[in-house]
């Protein structure tokens, strides 16, 4: 990645899932570091020519099934002189585009949004927020690389690669959920959904015993409930901290220039700076009302107190602090 907008996707590239670890025993192969704009020519139509190619299950996923889950998807590869069986579609007919901007590079991402009967007014995740999924990933030649076990995986979006943190927050979490005497629970009515994934938004130039580098990947997956996070426990959820709403946390490109998300300039994001603004006060203390939210504390030049450094200890009610 380029310098001058330092991203935290070396998160992503490094911790995804448990069994995409880097192999550490193979330092026999230099991988060379390709130019991402020209990668990602390559992978558009790689992931193009698959989702032209294969078909999938689609009347298992129509208005008539109330309760659907990632399980029940079946992809099948379309063979020269076939056709598509009755009750299925090409993925390409059905994919959404998702344009994407990472690395100072332009992305495409593909995905499928399989649930038509999801509660719109369930919670979405954003990007910064913990997740409970069950998942299966696998490269485009349908090897299976890694999958959910023992019951639901919840994690954090950021310490997953950079597609999740595009993807899932287009998903609506479980209406309902019953917790079951052996400890698992039952989701009801959860987001559903396929993505397929550019190497530049998965794991690039790194790799594992089973992902190459420069992989295009997908991930079939059920979304079932988020937490929202608060990472440096200041009273401001974190995707509030997003300050320049790209929808990743990104450091400002230059000394004295505030284009990212830290507010003070001091190197820390302010999702995980205590004091987003360098004022000696920590951002949890500028909640002035009391109303545990430092967010509606709006000064009179219409700066948030906590974002404002002008807003020091010595404008405030010592009582308060």
């Amino acid at each position: 990645m380029k310098l001058m907008k330092l991203s935290l996707f070396v998160l992503g590239l490094a911790t995804c899932f448990f069994s995409c670890d880097k192999d550490d025993d193979d330092d026999s192969t230099t991988i060379v570091i390709r130019d991402r704009t020209e990668q990602q020519v390559e992978d558009k139509a790689l992931l193009l020519d698959y989702l032209e190619t294969h078909y999938y299950n689609a009347s298992k996923f129509d208005s008539s099934n109330p309760d659907p889950k990632s399980e029940d998807i079946v992809i099948t590869e379309l063979n020269d002189g076939d056709v598509v069986p009755v009750g299925h579609k090409l993925l390409i007919d059905d994919v959404i585009t998702k344009d994407v901007n990472y690395a100072d590079t332009d992305y495409e991402i593909y995905y499928l949004d399989l649930n038509r009967n999801v509660d719109p007014n369930a919670p979405s995740p954003h990007f910064c927020d913990n997740v409970v999924t069950n998942y299966e990933g696998f490269t485009l030649d349908n090897e299976v690389f890694d999958r959910s076990t023992n019951g639901a995986f919840n994690t954090d979006l950021l310490s997953l690669i950079t597609a999740w943190q595009k993807v899932i927050p287009e998903f609506h979490t479980a209406e309902t959920f019953n917790e079951n005497a052996d400890g698992t629970s039952n989701y009801v009515n959860h987001g559903v959904g396929v993505m397929f994934v550019p190497s530049g938004l998965a794991y690039y130039s790194t790799g594992s015993t089973s992902i190459p580098a420069y992989t295009c990947i997908a991930f079939t997956f059920d979304l079932l409930q988020m937490f929202e996070n608060d990472h440096d426990g200041d009273g401001v959820p974190s995707y509030l901290e997003d300050i320049n709403g790209d929808g990743q946390f990104t450091l400002n490109s230059a000394v004295d220039v505030f284009d990212g998300d830290d507010t003070d300039g001091n190197g820390v994001i302010d999702a995980y700076d205590t004091d987003d603004d360098g004022d000696g006060v920590l951002t949890i203390y500028e909640d002035i009302d009391g109303d545990g939210d430092p967010t509606n504390d709006i000064g009179k030049n219409g700066i948030p107190k906590y974002l404002d450094p002008e807003e020091t200890e010595a404008n405030y009610d010592v009582d308060k602090i």
